[in-house]
């Protein structure tokens, strides 16, 4: 009886820390989960961390990351697989749905609820809005969205702003171009919402009429909060004036008709010929996979940093991870 007794109440104590656990754990579903003064602390994490890799080195050990992939997916998934390898931990997950129980018809809280039980921290890419969300709302451990259909892209939006920090010095007083597919591009729609935070910034939305920005993002975002930006079909017309330039593929899985996504796909291609009417020191952008919206001629333009870019996102989150398990390197 006594052995009952005391049995329950260490498991009465358990729950109760993972309660106590679960108020203070946080999640990553928008880059407006962070102020302003928390994403420059990511930042400077993520800076120190390119410094002196070697301070970081065995950070996570003992820690286990959970990438969870409902669709396909390589830079994302490997930049995370890579953050948690390279502070010490490691790695387990899906890369698909076909190769998960979901497939079987397992939900999204049931499938969090098992992963809390293997994992300290979760990545989750889903193809519908919103997943990652119910997915936090009953996992015990940090989820971070990876990306939820044409919705947000957070890590890829503090992978933008490092880079862009990095290389300019600043994340204020400048224009930047949004160009391609504006209506389903998740990065373009995080982006935004991260950016309007800082001084004087416009933006410059260079996209055909069909893959405009969503109304949500124009009006209640944009509009509601007085950020000055102008819509134009021609990027010849938009390039000269641009601090950053940020390219996006034409999405063919948001698709539902491929005649209009072979109509789209090749409406801007960024070329040596456009690129000679752009600033010195304007930067080039992309989330990455290209298909055809840049030229491989540009690759070896210094503005072009979409290759570097890719090298920030391990930084970044690297320091990410570590900030949601609360693990401070001193």
């Amino acid at each position: 009886m006594y052995f009952i007794l005391k049995y329950e109440n260490y498991y009465y104590m358990i729950v109760k820390m993972r309660e106590i656990r679960r108020d203070k754990m946080r999640h990553l579903m928008s880059p407006l989960d962070f102020s302003v003064e928390e994403l420059d602390k990511l930042l400077d994490l993520a800076n120190d961390i390119e410094k002196h890799p070697d301070k970081y080195a065995h950070a996570c050990d003992g820690k286990k990351l959970a990438t969870c992939f409902y669709e396909p997916s390589t830079r994302t998934r490997l930049s995370f697989e890579a953050a948690m390898l390279n502070l010490g931990g490691s790695v387990l997950g899906f890369a698909s749905a076909d190769s998960s129980s979901a497939a079987k018809g397992e939900s999204i809280s049931d499938t969090i609820r098992v992963i809390s039980c293997y994992a300290d921290i979760c990545a989750m890419r889903h193809p519908k809005e919103g997943a990652a969300l119910v997915a936090s709302q009953k996992s015990r451990i940090p989820v971070i969205n990876a990306g939820d259909g044409g919705h947000q892209h957070p890590t890829q939006t503090l992978t933008d702003m490092l880079t862009i920090r990095s290389l300019k010095g600043r994340l204020g007083n400048m224009t930047i171009g949004l160009c391609g597919d504006l209506k389903f591009g998740r990065t373009v729609h995080s982006l935004i919402n991260a950016l309007i935070r800082y001084p004087n910034v416009e933006f410059v939305l260079i996209s055909p009429k069909e893959l405009r920005v969503p109304e949500y993002i124009r009006e209640d975002v944009l509009v509601a909060n007085n950020i000055p930006f102008t819509e134009v079909e021609r990027l010849e017309d938009a390039i000269p004036d641009l601090d950053i330039l940020y390219m996006t593929r034409v999405q063919k899985e948001r698709f539902f008709n491929e005649e209009d996504y072979i109509r789209m796909k090749d409406f801007y291609i960024l070329d040596k010929e456009k690129m000679a009417l752009a600033k010195d020191d304007m930067l080039v952008l992309h989330p990455l996979p290209r298909v055809n919206e840049i030229s491989v001629e540009v690759d070896d333009d210094p503005r072009a940093v979409y290759f570097k870019q890719v090298q920030y996102g391990v930084y970044v989150r690297m320091a990410l991870i570590l900030t949601l398990l609360g693990i401070e390197v001193q």
